[in-house]
């Protein structure tokens, strides 16, 4: 049979023991120091003055340069210029046979270079939508590229190398580094 008060008398041999202390008086009174810098002054068993800690800047990494933003823009402004002689070529060349095409063609030239333009303007200014805009127009500017090639027209040798104009300016448009440029 187990004790069920522990403090009404001596414990059974298996039951483990609640060592209880009994107050000896009040606490002991703190005398506060006279100065807090002089640590000599606290009572005894307490700490010493220990200051704040004082922050420390850590360095940041180098800001970004500007060299692949300004790379997308010129890559952008190059393929705005290709993609409008371009759709100007085939708007020109098949206006009395399909009239639906070239105003197709016309229509996605128009955003392209909407979206181009403004892609521009705002990567320029450092804003982050700049980015996406001059990749919705060289992906536009692509389809404009790819028309040509479904439409079967004679082209110049030139040409077929255009397309790596709106694939630069998506290239550059995505890298880290424009995107760290934009932000800061």
């Amino acid at each position: 049979m187990t004790n069920p008060d522990p403090l009404a008398g001596p414990p059974s041999p298996g039951q483990p023991r609640i060592i209880r202390r009994t107050p000896t008086g009040s606490f002991p009174v703190v005398v506060p120091p006279s100065t807090p810098e002089d640590p000599t002054s606290y009572v005894r068993g307490q700490t010493a003055y220990i200051p704040r800690p004082v922050p420390v800047a850590v360095p940041s990494r180098r800001p970004p340069g500007p060299g692949t933003a300004i790379a997308a823009a010129t890559a952008s402004i190059l393929s705005g210029w290709a993609t409008a002689v371009i759709a100007t070529d085939l708007i020109a060349g098949w206006w009395s046979t399909d009239l639906l095409f070239c105003i197709a063609i016309g229509f996605l030239t128009a955003i392209s270079a909407a979206a181009g333009i403004g892609g521009l303007i705002a990567l320029l200014l450092r804003r982050r939508m700049g980015r996406l805009l001059i990749a919705v127009g060289a992906a536009i500017g692509l389809l404009i590229f790819g028309s040509l090639f479904l439409a079967g027209a004679k082209l110049h040798p030139v040409v077929y190398a255009m397309p790596l104009l709106p694939v630069s300016a998506i290239v550059l448009a995505a890298l880290p580094s424009t995107r760290d440029w934009a932000r800061s």
